[in-house]
């Protein structure tokens, strides 16, 4: 086990190679099936049962027992001081670039927590709900900006995880179509005290900035119990966004309703430059500024090869 230089020759993860980390599978049962993986996997991803195997089955056993301790701290706690205990919900981030695969990572995370008898209740939750509404960014002048941190609506997003995290009985959040490009006027998702709450978002593991008094305020971040950075050279992610773009010409982008209807029609070469033009306009510069510098605040960092497999696993040291 190496330690990878993340920031210059000090680091706080330990590396684990993709073999040894899958041994740690013989412990762990496997609820899923092939089935499961082809309903789980993003689009252009090829997540299959052998993957799950060696990456996640072992990251859904450390963290069931995470949970586990987590709880009785919180007991051992609540007794001493003498509290009503009262269940609050373990909270798990999954961050990264946009077309790394995060999404699926999220959802296998789902899955595969809720096979365990202690999390039977885990909800997902994306912060593509708590982007600010299209109206209002052409109003503020950022639409090319959506998806950097002023693209959202931060301290709603900061509401809705305190309160989660103090075990609100309901708290809701609102509803992100990628169909029409906007929030859904109306719509919530409802969160009634999960077992396990998973959020997932580009820029979930923002640290807080400074206030105007030169103070800083609390940040999404300091709700989290656990956070998983999933990571990849920024070619292969471009790659993948390229690819991706491409594919959807033929299924969301034909659909009438859809806000990218405008590109169904374009020719491979058309599709290709246009995909190309938002990932070095918005999604490039996005990463380099506002999501790769988060990688080192993860406690599990998903290092991913050309392929969409996971290579080596970055744990944090207790």
């Amino acid at each position: 086990m190496r330690p990878p230089a993340l920031h210059g020759s000090f680091t706080p993860f330990d590396e684990i190679s993709r073999d040894r980390w899958a041994r740690l599978s013989d412990q762990t049962p496997l609820p899923l099936t092939e089935q499961d993986a082809q309903r789980l996997r993003g689009l252009g991803e090829s997540l299959d049962l052998a993957e799950i195997d060696a990456v996640y089955r072992p990251i859904s056993h450390m963290l069931n027992m995470q949970v586990i301790a987590a709880q009785q701290l919180r007991r051992a706690r609540e007794d001493f001081l003498h509290q009503q205990q009262r269940r609050t919900p373990y909270i798990i981030a999954v961050a990264g670039s946009v077309a790394v695969g995060k999404s699926t990572t999220a959802r296998l995370l789902r899955e595969l927590m809720a096979r365990w008898p202690e999390t039977p209740r885990v909800q997902l939750v994306t912060t593509d709900g708590f982007l600010l509404p299209n109206a209002e960014l052409e109003a503020r002048g950022i639409m090319h900006r959506k998806g950097f941190p002023e693209s959202y609506d931060r301290k709603a997003l900061l509401r809705f995880v305190a309160e989660v995290k103090a075990g609100t009985d309901r708290v809701e959040a609102p509803v992100y179509s990628h169909l029409v490009y906007d929030i859904v006027e109306g719509e919530r998702i409802v969160v009634e005290r999960p077992d396990v709450l998973i959020l997932e978002g580009i820029n979930v593991l923002q640290p807080s900035r400074p206030r105007t008094d030169g103070r800083f305020g609390m940040a999404v971040s300091d709700f989290f119990d656990f956070s998983v950075y999933v990571d990849a050279r920024e070619e292969d992610v471009q790659r993948w966004y390229v690819d991706r773009f491409l594919a959807l010409r033929e299924t969301a982008f034909a659909d009438p309703r859809s806000y990218f209807r405008k590109y169904a029609e374009l020719s491979d070469a058309q599709a290709r430059a246009t995909a190309e033009n938002i990932w070095a306009t918005i999604n490039g510069p996005n990463l380099a500024a506002n999501v790769a510098p988060t990688r080192g605040r993860a406690d599990l960092v998903l290092r991913k090869d050309a392929d969409h497999r996971v290579r080596s696993v970055l744990l944090r040291r207790v």
